[in-house]
């Protein structure tokens, strides 16, 4: 990041992950915030909390990003962390069908419950997996009148892509492993937020990692594994 100009505004938002536990959510904000990849990734307890920053051409955004947990015995707590969130990312495995279905359900329920001018960015994940898959050509024709149509993708990206349109929300095909499109996904959602809401913050700090919901205002990291809340119920489309 450059040094920081005093000219540019530099504002706080709340990001929240949602998905079915195994998408990997936890890796798509490591590759954003430390450009990493870890095979080996934990599940998440609870939530993670980690900090990053985004500079566009007047401002920089300073993601304050809870990554949640996917496992469903934790769903009743994602309204404690997606209440007043500015952004939301929707993260679904395009090899696995179900986990649109369940990001489906979560974007139902942000636009129900969640603030209502939130800004959800719907993204399919693991698009290493598929990548070479799609881009070998054929043998010949016949070959591919024969060739099975169920292969490692099972999401197709025009399906994905016509929900998210019908549903106003930004849309992406990502890998957490490669790093492609991870970037772009963080910086069309920071240009998309209506930041004249948002009242602008010291551009200080940035220090990235996990904190605890108790220190959550002084800016510390931590893996936190809170009680149940509520969020008080919008009205919503979708």
């Amino acid at each position: 990041m450059a040094s920081e100009d005093p000219n540019v505004k530099a504002v706080q938002v709340k990001l929240v992950l949602l998905g079915e536990a195994a998408v990997g959510k936890s890796s798509l904000v490591l590759r954003f915030v430390q450009n990493d990849f870890n095979e080996n990734t934990s599940p998440t307890i609870g939530a993670a909390f980690l900090t990053q920053k985004c500079r566009l051409e007047n401002r920089v955004v300073k993601f304050e990003i809870w990554d949640t947990a996917g496992q469903e015995r934790f769903h009743s707590l994602a309204p404690m962390y997606y209440r007043n969130a500015a952004a939301a990312v929707v993260v679904y495995d395009i090899t696995k069908a179900a986990s649109l279905e369940k990001a489906k359900a979560w974007v139902k329920e942000l636009q129900r419950q969640a603030n209502p001018n939130i800004v959800i960015a719907l993204v399919g994940n693991k698009l290493d997996l598929v990548d070479s898959d799609e881009a070998a050509p054929p043998a010949d024709e016949e070959a591919e009148e024969e060739a099975p149509v169920d292969g490692p993708r099972q999401v197709p990206t025009a399906e994905a892509e016509a929900y998210a349109k019908e549903c106003g929300l930004l849309f992406f095909e990502a890998s957490a492993k490669t790093g492609t499109n991870v970037q772009d996904v963080f910086t069309e959602i920071a240009k998309a937020i209506p930041l004249d809401t948002i009242a602008p913050k010291p551009a200080a700090g940035g220090a990235q990692g996990r904190r605890s919901a108790a220190n959550a205002a002084a800016g510390e990291n931590a893996r936190v594994d809170l009680g149940e809340g509520q969020a008080a119920k919008k009205g919503g489309c979708c």
